[in-house]
């Protein structure tokens, strides 16, 4: 009879010898496998779960659940350990982290999970691995030529360079073929420029992926040092998934061939000579596992999926589950500190700029957090900007500059993460966040893949600091940049002040801490800016630090006072550099046309804070104001979602002015949000010539 409904189709079909490399690594190694290499994931499983029942169970007595893990995952069914139902990946141990079918992006991390043991015991805080961890991964030998693999290999490479301890061993496995393209022996000539030692092994024997994977291992384990395992004589014995159509690049020779060539039958075979078991025995065993397999798939394929636990479930479980609010954390409707009042705030304590604030913030966060470490590039010697100006020597070893290359910047603060840190990552400049676009965006994925007891424990917890945003005259596009990616499960903050950054700040790496990822958005106009209205010299962006422990949460919504009295005519919802551009306009909107504008403030554009709704209620209009480039503006879905619940609409008019939708001159910042630009939406929702439509 046909097995039951499966969902996904790619499985070992000439790599089940890679068995012998599981038995070689520690259970508590961290592996991330390629999707080919379910043999080791399941000898590996198979080896320590018998050892952890204390020789209670025979290695044989742990496959049937083992088999049934898999079977889930193929089925998506809601019960599968690793994604709960959302996927299908290799893992499920406390140790094994998910490989997406993004190609070798799993290699950066790998390196991340190698330097974090060393890391961790220089911090004096416990690691996720033991000391001599060795950090595994495996690819298949297309994927060397990826960005991603290539970029593991580069940074592991350097660090070793460095003289860091970086214990991590890739595995590649030669089938010849990268679905439809052929090989054409690139592999031998790739190997000479890796860097590093490189152990080649005939995956068709058994034993010889076993000594030398011992050999690989024992060496990168004792040295500290990375190495590449290479897995040669390896058929594809079918096509590449259910899609694959192998006759329209292979004869029908070439597929009979690959077919009949079974790694596994030699092994049987040699086994037999050994005198180890019968064929009858092995036999007998295959027939066993079949039956178990069957079974499994029919136990899985009747199992619930994850749409059945409704859609609300589906939805959230992009972010991790939720910790209380800490007692200090704000959320609702609060007043701007940039009151322009100095005498209030000069009592609160020494004022300054918003970039010497941020200093005092990250420095508060290593100190509070031990396991936070700070990752960037030209952060050591305080940044493009000088945020980070003397940290590093505050803070030895914890305040690190790693190579221009942000696909292993990020990566490796994902490997980090992943290994019981704390991790927090500058991206200089916003548009070089585009350099390293698919990590961040596997990074924030993995968020909603993982369901393994490990994101209870870690999760990918990390804060990614973006600056270089936004309005300035330097670099044109290439460091100006306003478009924001918002990925489901990425908390994204952009603050107007450094005293409510701080609150933010202190926000984003609790909630980091406890498995989040969250973007702090820095606009480069704001660091050094030291008036609300320059042309008055009124010091209202020269701040105190805010009083100990307090922060501002996602729902937070910030009222900045108002220049006339009585019910506001428009009310301006707006971020970041938006918020001055705000309060601009709404001096002229005052003073020349009559017209009272009330300036709210988003810290949070990645979600609707839950009190915008109330803050609104006094307005006659609605006038979004967003930095971005008009077509990719985050505050569009907040209309989207306040016209849904009829809280703009029908009864309120409401517009939204952005930036255009171009790219931005060097020297000039005519492309950008301006003041003009919200005087003018003003003028345009509340009546011609700022004429009351009343």
């Amino acid at each position: 009879p046909p097995l039951p409904q499966g969902f996904y189709t790619i499985g070992p079909c000439g790599e089940e010898l890679l068995a012998g490399v599981g038995l070689r690594l520690w259970g508590d190694d961290s592996v991330a496998l390629h999707y080919r290499h379910l043999a080791t994931q399941i000898a590996r499983h198979a080896r320590y779960e018998a050892k952890a029942g204390g020789g209670r169970a025979t290695v044989a007595e742990c496959v049937p659940g083992l088999l049934l893990d898999r079977a889930r995952g193929y089925c998506v069914s809601m019960h599968d350990p690793v994604t709960g139902g959302a996927h299908c990946a290799l893992g499920g141990g406390d140790h094994d982290f998910l490989v997406t079918s993004t190609l070798a992006s799993q290699a950066t991390p790998a390196v991340g999970r190698a330097i974090a043991p060393g890391l961790a015991q220089h911090l004096g805080v416990d690691p996720a691995f033991p000391p001599k961890a060795v950090s595994y991964v495996s690819v298949g030998d297309g994927s060397v030529n990826n960005a991603h693999f290539l970029s593991g290999l580069n940074t592991a490479n350097y660090i070793t360079h460095r003289g860091f301890r970086c214990p991590v061993l890739f595995g590649v496995s030669d089938n010849g073929l990268c679905i439809s393209l052929r090989g054409y022996d690139w592999i031998d000539k790739f190997k000479l420029t890796v860097g590093m030692p490189v152990i080649e092994c005939d995956a068709s024997e058994l034993a010889c992926v076993f000594q030398s994977t011992s050999k690989a291992v024992d060496t990168v384990r004792r040295t500290g040092r990375p190495g590449l395992l290479l897995f040669r004589n390896l058929p594809r014995r079918f096509g590449h998934a259910a899609t694959d159509r192998q006759q329209a690049y292979l004869s029908a020779k070439e597929i009979q061939l690959l077919e009949e060539a079974s790694p596994l039958a030699g092994a049987c075979g040699r086994v037999v000579a050994e005198g180890l078991a019968s064929y009858s025995e092995l036999h007998a065993m295959l027939e066993n596992i079949i039956a178990e397999t069957e079974h499994a798939f029919e136990v899985a394929a009747a199992e619930p999926k994850l749409s059945s636990l409704g859609r609300e479930h589906v939805l959230q479980r992009a972010y991790p589950l939720h910790a209380p609010p800490t007692t200090a954390e704000a959320n609702g409707i609060f007043q701007s500190p940039m009151t322009c009042d100095q005498e209030d705030t000069a009592a609160l304590g020494r004022r300054g700029a918003m970039r010497k604030l941020m200093n005092q913030g990250i420095a508060e966060s290593l100190e509070k957090h031990a396991n936070l470490v700070y990752l960037g590039e030209d952060v050591e010697h305080g940044g493009y900007y000088l945020v980070t100006e003397g940290l590093a020597n505050r803070f030895p070893g914890r305040v690190r500059d790693m190579p221009p290359d942000e696909t292993s910047l990020l990566g490796v603060g994902l490997g980090l993460a992943q290994g019981g840190l704390l991790p927090v990552v500058e991206i200089p400049y916003a548009k070089y966040l585009d350099c390293g676009a698919d990590m961040f965006h596997e990074i924030v994925t993995l968020q909603w893949l993982n369901q393994s007891p490990r994101r209870q424990a870690h999760g990918n917890g990390m804060v990614i600091r973006l600056q270089g945003f936004d309005k300035g005259v330097f670099g044109g596009n290439f460091h100006t940049h306003n478009s924001l990616p918002l990925p489901p499960g990425l908390h994204v903050v952009s603050f107007s002040n450094g005293q409510d950054w701080i609150k933010g700040w202190r926000h984003a790496v609790q909630k980091a801490s406890e498995g989040h990822i969250v973007m702090v958005v820095d606009s480069t106009a704001l660091l050094n800016r030291r008036h609300v209205h320059p042309e008055q010299l009124d010091g209202g962006m020269l701040l105190p630090k805010p009083e100990p422990g307090a922060m501002l949460g996602f729902d937070a919504v910030m009222h900045h006072p108002k220049v006339a009295p009585g019910q506001p005519d428009v009310a301006v919802v707006t971020y970041g550099n938006g918020v001055l551009a705000a309060r601009e306009a709404q001096l002229e909107l005052s003073q020349d046309h009559g017209l009272a504008m009330q300036v709210l403030e988003v810290p949070c554009v990645s979600s609707v804070p839950k009190a915008l709704p109330e803050a609104l209620a006094e307005a006659k209009a609605v006038l979004f104001a967003d930095v971005c480039k008009s077509a990719q503006a985050p505050l569009l879905h907040f209309t989207a979602e306040l016209k849904a619940k009829r809280v703009i609409g029908k009864h309120r008019d409401w517009a939204l002015v952005a930036a255009a939708n171009t790219y931005n001159p060097l020297g000039s910042t005519i492309t950008f949000l301006s003041k003009e630009d919200i005087v003018s939406a003003a003028l345009g929702i509340h009546g011609a010539e700022g004429e009351s439509s009343s």
